[in-house]
């Protein structure tokens, strides 16, 4: 296996993670500059500084760690260290508490502003996004039992319209836990309005960290495309075994091969084994052996060797529409999706407390790198895509009333302004052990959810 596919996943994470940081840090940094208090340290990373600079009036010295998962503004803090009295006025801890309460907050509103900016330059530019069309759905599922048809196009789900896979996904996923009946308004093959009722009471939502559209019976359509290769990734698998735009795939181990899903499917079904392929070049039959690499791919582990099918200009008219609005209903667009998602997020989190949502559903940095790599070969699109819904994930972390992240000191701030006066030192020193211990276990639980992907599947 080429060790470029490794890299670029890790690249694609440490770029990802390094914009997300330096927003949230600038956030509070900013904030911080208009309030008046003097900011002693930008660091990205935790640790000893690997690279440190000080830069303007105040002398703020900015670093990156050699500890990467994170950031930190360090202020002028009488708390902290003796502070010069021409300086008390500048220091945090002596401004009003409204203050503080802006500055804290600043982290995550800005990784919620990064999401809801992201988002606006996805819909000005336009995106080509696949429709909601609907496959033939497995007998027995609840797509089956609803009536559910091969060619159905949906266009809404329980009363919101839908023109997109991934609104439809997104809608179905809102409306999956509820454990309610949900009503699919489809356009059939044969051009005709019908309804699509799925009975949602014996469905197990406490899974949603699988693909919850498979058990359903909610697939996605896919033409039965010929199976000639059109892009080969450089540094991928099939790059490295010598696979060229124009070959046809016509075995794979000794099995016809007649369409691209077909292919798809055996070497997604392969991650780590050999495979032995029949191809036509140029009018020729030959042999090529390779074998696919390791993906997860939601929670399932997958094989992947960096190839697309060749285009096909009507088939693709068909299966995408481009999504494009103009830079004012861009941004209502944006900052709906970015509330909606921020509030769904809540709501997993909530879930989860309580036990209706497995914890499995937390992922560690070896799955976000892995998501981040898969986003970067989709395309820019899709990158950015990701990015917007990591950031609101870490602004919506940050904004939990935990001590040690932002919303735990916002909660001491509120408790401030309740009582009049703030916390005892001892006080919120038991509440930072007990939210570094959280955050220990959320760690924990975030590794072992990784390794148990990388290692059942």
């Amino acid at each position: 296996m080429s060790y470029a596919a490794p890299l670029w996943y890790v690249g694609a994470f440490v770029v990802a993670l390094g914009i997300l940081i330096v927003v949230h840090e600038l956030g509070h940094f900013l904030v911080a500059r208009w309030a008046g208090v003097k900011v002693l340290r930008f660091s990205v990373g935790f640790g000893k500084p690997l690279y440190a600079r000080r830069l303007g009036a105040d002398g703020t010295e900015w670093a990156i760690g050699a500890f990467p998962l994170g950031g930190y503004v360090k202020m002028l803090d009488e708390r902290e260290g003796e502070v010069p009295a021409a300086e008390l006025d500048r220091a945090f801890n002596r401004k009003p508490v409204g203050w503080r309460m802006l500055i804290v907050a600043a982290g995550p509103v800005a990784n919620l502003l990064l999401a809801v900016l992201l988002y606006w330059v996805l819909f000005v530019q336009g995106v080509n996004e696949l429709r909601p069309l609907l496959a033939q759905p497995p007998a027995g599922t609840v797509a089956a039992v609803a009536g559910v048809e091969e060619g159905d196009l949906v266009r809404s789900v329980s009363g919101v319209a839908v023109t997109t896979a991934q609104e439809l996904r997104w809608q179905l996923m809102q409306r999956v836990m509820e454990r309610q009946p949900i009503a699919l308004e489809v356009l059939t093959a044969g051009d005709q309005i019908a309804t699509r009722s799925l009975d949602m009471s014996t469905f197990d939502a406490s899974e949603l960290d699988a693909d919850f559209t498979t058990p359903l019976g909610l697939l996605s359509y896919h033409p039965k495309l010929k199976p000639v290769i059109g892009a080969v990734a450089p540094g991928s698998v099939a790059a490295a075994a010598g696979l060229a735009v124009g070959d046809e795939i016509r075995a794979i181990n000794g099995q016809r091969i007649d369409h691209w899903g077909q292919l798809v499917a055996a070497v997604k079904a392969a991650p780590g084994k050999p495979l032995a392929m029949t191809l036509v070049r140029n009018g020729l039959m030959s042999e090529l052996d390779l074998v696919p690499e390791a993906a997860t791919e939601r929670g399932v582990r997958i094989g992947r060797i960096g190839v697309g099918v060749r285009d096909d200009p009507e088939v693709r008219s068909a299966l995408f529409v481009q999504v494009r609005l103009g830079p004012g209903a861009a941004l209502g667009k944006a900052a709906l999706h970015t509330w909606e998602t921020s509030l769904f997020s809540l709501r997993m989190i909530g879930r989860m407390l309580v036990g209706e949502l497995s914890w499995k559903n937390i992922s560690g940095p070896v799955t976000i790198a892995d998501y981040a790599g898969q986003s970067a070969r989709m395309g820019v699109d899709h990158y950015l895509k990701f990015l917007a819904l990591i950031s609101i994930s870490l602004g919506v972390l940050n904004l939990l009333p935990v001590p040690i992240l932002d919303g735990g000191h916002l909660l001491y701030y509120f408790i401030e302004v309740i009582k009049g006066g703030p916390l005892s030192e001892r006080a919120m020193e038991i509440g930072q052990q007990i939210g570094l211990a959280l955050l220990a276990l959320l760690m924990a639980f975030a590794f072992y959810n990784d390794f148990n992907r990388l290692v059942s599947g």
